[in-house]
């Protein structure tokens, strides 16, 4: 990353400025991350790139987090994160009881598909939530055209979804075709991708930077799946002075706390079921539902009524989960204090 930027050029807004007092302006210094490894990440500021160790006192944090450091001999420390703008996070794929920071302070969500067998309108639902839910702007963006014989009869089905929703099909290898994504690629404004491996995320990156940021890699013909080329996530300088952060293929999505995303994408659906006859309608068999009746009507599909149900259902059971977890962690952590509290009281006497 160029080490010559100013911070408005890292994205720094004034909603970050009115976190700060006057000792944080004079005593830290202020920087992003904008890489994130196990052991450390990696930040800049106006006075560079800098290593910071990651510590097990440190809150939860992600690329794209603004943080306040201070020097003590060579080494810069955490001091504190700022609040937020925006996160996008979801559960830990598989078993595993966590979230997963994937990015912070994002303006615009580039949900990524591709017009082959990937395109798949449930998936678009389930990041569609995740965007409205971390309040990113989403665009949704189609790549692979130039292999597609009817690309407009995509675009029709995502309107469907929402009217309001900005869908773009290019063909991700030419410059020109991408250039239909520049006006979210203003100067300081952060930027990122979602979405299968496989589907041209890289090749836009690329594309993008007019640079080879990201490895690419070809997708199975048989079953149009990818292989993952982005190891780890990381922002990085567009030369039109955009901020791109560049993640991983996301292959499994579960959505966690996420009940008014899922409430905004399928707005249609939650106006009608609150003009249902009963206030615990499952939009099933009860008389007087009026999502079932907008259904018999062709005015919904059964295959979007079925998509609403499972991911608030999901997003119910892991926030619940998540819950559980945490509130383990508490009483698990007051009964280590409290026993280390006995012994000091021990070797006191």
């Amino acid at each position: 990353m160029n080490t010559n930027l100013s911070l408005s050029q890292l994205g720094w807004r004034a909603f970050f400025q009115q976190q700060l007092t006057l000792n944080d302006l004079e005593h830290t210094l202020i920087a992003r991350i904008i890489t994130y490894h196990r052991d450390h990440f990696v930040v800049q500021s106006e006075q560079g790139c800098h290593k910071v160790l990651v510590n097990s006192d440190h809150p939860p944090l992600t690329v794209g987090d603004w943080i306040l450091l201070t020097q003590h001999n060579e080494h810069w420390l955490f001091t504190r994160l700022l609040e937020r703008l925006t996160l996008l996070s979801r559960k830990s794929a598989g078993s595993k009881l966590s979230e997963q920071l994937i990015g912070a302070n994002i303006d615009t969500l580039f949900i990524v598909s591709s017009h082959n067998q990937d395109f798949n309108l449930s998936r678009f639902e389930r990041y569609l939530a995740l965007a409205y839910q971390s309040e990113c702007l989403p665009v949704v963006v189609l790549t692979k055209r130039d292999q597609c014989a009817a690309p407009e009869q995509h675009i029709a089905q995502l309107t469907a979804l929402d009217n309001h929703l900005t869908v773009l099909s290019v063909n991700a290898l030419e410059r020109g075709s991408v250039e239909q994504l520049m006006p979210w690629c203003g100067k300081g404004q952060t930027l990122a991708f979602v979405g299968s491996s496989g589907v041209g995320k890289s090749s836009l990156v690329n594309s993008l930077c007019e640079q080879q940021l990201s490895d690419t890699g070809a997708i199975r013909e048989d079953d149009s799946k990818g292989r993952h080329t982005t190891t780890h996530r990381a922002l990085h300088v567009l030369n039109v002075g955009a901020l791109l952060l560049d993640t991983p293929g996301i292959r499994e999505l579960q959505l966690s706390d996420c009940q008014q995303g899922v409430e905004l994408t399928f707005n249609d659906i939650s106006e009608l079921a609150q003009q249902c006859r009963f206030a615990d309608c499952s939009h099933r068999l009860e008389p007087g539902c009026q999502v079932l009746a907008a259904l018999q009507k062709g005015l919904l599909t059964q295959r979007r009524i079925t998509n609403y149900q499972k991911l608030l259902k999901e997003q119910q059971r892991n926030t619940q989960s998540l819950a559980q977890l945490r509130s383990q962690d508490r009483s698990l952590g007051r009964f280590y204090r409290n026993v280390q509290a006995d012994m000091r009281n021990l070797k006191g006497r």
